[in-house]
């Protein structure tokens, strides 16, 4: 398939920066979506930020959910590291995204097993010289996260969410751009691209999880959250965000800032 990049039915070319919800088209988009980028039109590939139970509250915690994993093994064939890394960063994520390299996971386990890391997207948006910032609600699927605040928006990739099966770099920026959508109103063109990986082994949380960092560059400020999980949406400059707030930020997010601040 070799269709345009579309919006709202509206062709919009192909290798352009992305703009509101992007359907179809296939090829490279590095510095757009990120490198290696391949939509399908008419396929929906996607991420769950807040887990199974706010769709299914009377359910169990996780209730059978599988979630994307890499090895930890390989993580360290990379280039074990602490805090955020930037340096290689289109290599390593086109090794992540291998087919072969990822495969699923009942979140039970993979929650208890640090010698799997739990891919997840995160998102961080900037409009000028400030950050989009939040509270997370307690709709949200991790429990020791709640309350805290947060810059990154994203979450679990799940089996559900792959369509007819499919794998690899495609499925995977496709999930990221679902989740904007399902978590977001954006109200504006934006463009978006990988800056770096994050992982924190000082945390029972960081542990098992691993980072793919987004930056999402808006053309304005108008972004509303679309779900219970993002509470509190709010702005501050990154002087802001690495001083008074900075205590209350998840670690994942005081890394990404420190970065951000260095650039």
């Amino acid at each position: 398939m070799d269709s345009p990049l579309k919006r709202n039915g509206e062709e919009l070319g192909r290798g352009i920066r992305c703009v509101g919800r992007v359907t179809g088209g296939k090829g490279e988009s590095r510095g757009k979506l990120g490198p290696l980028c391949e939509i399908l039109e008419g396929e929906d590939f996607g991420v769950v930020l807040g887990g199974w139970n706010n769709k299914h509250p009377g359910m169990s915690k996780y209730a059978g959910e599988e979630v994307l994993v890499v090895k930890r093994s390989l993580l360290e064939e990379l280039g074990m590291f602490d805090g955020m890394k930037a340096e290689g960063v289109d290599d390593a994520v086109s090794v992540l995204l291998s087919e072969g390299n990822h495969f699923f996971m009942d979140r039970a386990e993979a929650e208890d097993d640090p010698s799997h890391k739990q891919l997840i997207p995160y998102c961080v948006f900037k409009c000028g010289d400030r950050v989009l910032h939040y509270t997370r609600g307690k709709a949200g699927g991790e429990n020791r996260l709640h309350a805290k605040l947060s810059v990154g928006v994203g979450g679990h990739i799940n089996p559900v969410d792959m369509g007819e099966g499919r794998k690899g770099a495609a499925a995977y920026y496709a999930a990221v751009q679902r989740e904007l959508d399902e978590e977001l109103e954006i109200a504006c063109d934006y463009e978006m691209r990988i800056i770096g990986l994050l992982n924190d082994d000082s945390n029972p949380v960081g542990q098992v999880h691993l980072g793919v960092v987004h930056l999402v560059e808006l053309e304005s400020d108008e972004v509303s959250s679309k779900e219970d999980a993002l509470t509190d949406l709010s702005w501050a400059t990154l002087e802001e965000l690495n001083g008074d707030l900075h205590a209350r930020l998840e670690t994942w997010s005081q890394h990404c800032v420190a970065y951000l601040a260095k650039e």
